[in-house]
């Protein structure tokens, strides 16, 4: 198990297996096709509780939406994470890019001080 951001995990083996995979399910799930299955999915759950049908079935049914929604909790995070990263990483480009631009300049400027202590800020915390 690692406790790595996402994004900075190794991408060989299983990590890259589990990442095609992630890609795979995050495309899938903003498909029309999954959008029809979970509002069968809430129908069905519906009409579990107002056919009267045993509370097993009722159960089964609450169940199975609490699992989905898990999943999609889940997925939703690292893919999140993911994206929070990529954007970090070109941000902290773009602040280096800034600096060596100012490299040959005179003066030390407030703003390039920032920027110096800025660039992989997120990975101090």
């Amino acid at each position: 198990m690692a406790l790595q951001h996402p994004g900075e995990r190794k991408r060989e083996g299983r990590a890259a297996r589990f990442e095609k995979l992630a890609e795979l399910a995050s495309n899938f799930t903003s498909s029309a096709v999954f959008s029809l299955l979970c509002v069968l999915l809430v129908a069905g759950y519906v009409v579990t509780h107002v056919a009267g049908l045993s509370t097993e079935w009722q159960h089964l049914a609450g169940d199975a939406m609490a699992a989905v929604s898990l999943l999609l909790l889940a997925l939703l995070k690292n893919s999140e994470r993911r994206a929070e990263h990529a954007i970090q990483r070109k941000l902290d480009a773009i602040a280096a890019a800034l600096l060596e631009q100012q490299e040959g300049k005179e003066g030390e400027s407030r703003a390039r001080e920032d920027l110096e202590s800025a660039i992989g800020m997120e990975e101090r915390l």
